[in-house]
């Protein structure tokens, strides 16, 4: 209470409009709309996990909707589930987007994959830990680094048991959450993504950003973010994803081409630039 409280007076002091809550927040939202019914209240969906939910498994948030103003959702079935199941009349499918002038292309100097991605079950970096055992005996010279929140929970006991009982512990490195992924990812030549479940990850637009070649699964928006410039394979299939690395380590001119046109990419489609002016045309 006392955060609320002190967030409606903050809110009432600097003349705040507008707030933008992701996903779990809308909640905390909605008791601020109720303190200030003339702030309007967006909400934006990135839960890829969602549509495969009933609404009777969100009680809470169809109660909410009532008093959201608008709904902004990263991809097209996010946007129908919404439509279809929650009370807002403003329904928005606009994707994630990165600035691309943060981050440098990769100088690939590094034999380096990277997975950016907080250590839960469905982001299943054991599928990934399975591909890259099989990398690791063809090419181990490369390694791995996860990046991203380590809540020390009996799933993040699971990866690193993996990784010891696999022999693992000098070629991937569990480096928890780090402050400058522009910088993490500089140094990287393959960017990786094997979760089961996604909306559109901020992470495959960074690795698009720092110019990585990509091997992603098919979940989510993630194969209409990659198009034909990065590898998407099959989710839960570690054979697919070991192959499609190796790919990539084999063929350096391939690794370089599609790292550069997924680039191109990310600044002509997924840019600040290009999707600023449809932000504020919804906060309008």
């Amino acid at each position: 209470m006392n955060a609320l409280f002190r967030l409606r007076k903050w809110i009432l002091s600097e003349g705040i409009t507008v707030i933008h809550a992701h996903t779990t927040s809308y909640f905390f939202g909605t008791l601020i709309k109720w303190l200030c019914p003339k702030v309007q209240l967006v909400w934006h969906e990135h839960h890829g996990n969602r549509i495969h939910k009933h609404i009777c498994k969100n009680k809470a948030l169809w109660f909410c909707s009532f008093f959201f103003n608008a709904i902004i959702t990263v991809n097209e079935d996010l946007k129908q589930w919404c439509q279809q199941n929650l009370r807002t009349k403003k329904v928005y499918n606009l994707p994630n987007f990165v600035e691309v002038n943060d981050f440098s292309e990769s100088s690939k100097l590094e034999k380096v994959i990277v997975c950016v991605s907080n250590l839960r079950v469905p982001k299943n970096h054991l599928n990934l830990l399975s591909a890259f055992k099989e990398v690791h005996q063809h090419h181990p010279e490369w390694t791995l680094r996860l990046i991203g929140k380590d809540a020390g929970d009996a799933y993040s006991s699971e990866v690193k048991s993996f990784i010891s009982n696999n022999n693992l512990q000098q070629a991937v490195a569990v480096l928890g959450a780090q402050g400058v992924i522009p910088f993490q990812l500089k140094h990287a030549s393959i960017g990786v993504l094997s979760s089961d479940i996604e909306g559109l990850p901020m992470a495959l637009l960074e690795y698009g950003a720092a110019g990585l070649a990509v091997v992603v699964t098919n979940v989510g928006d993630c194969e209409h973010v990659v198009g034909e410039c990065g590898t998407v394979v099959p989710p839960h299939n570690s054979q697919a994803l070991s192959q499609a690395i190796m790919k990539y380590i084999k063929n350096e001119s391939l690794r370089k081409e599609h790292g550069a046109n997924f680039r191109k990419r990310i600044a002509n489609r997924f840019s600040l630039e290009n999707l600023l002016k449809q932000v504020l045309e919804i906060y309008n």
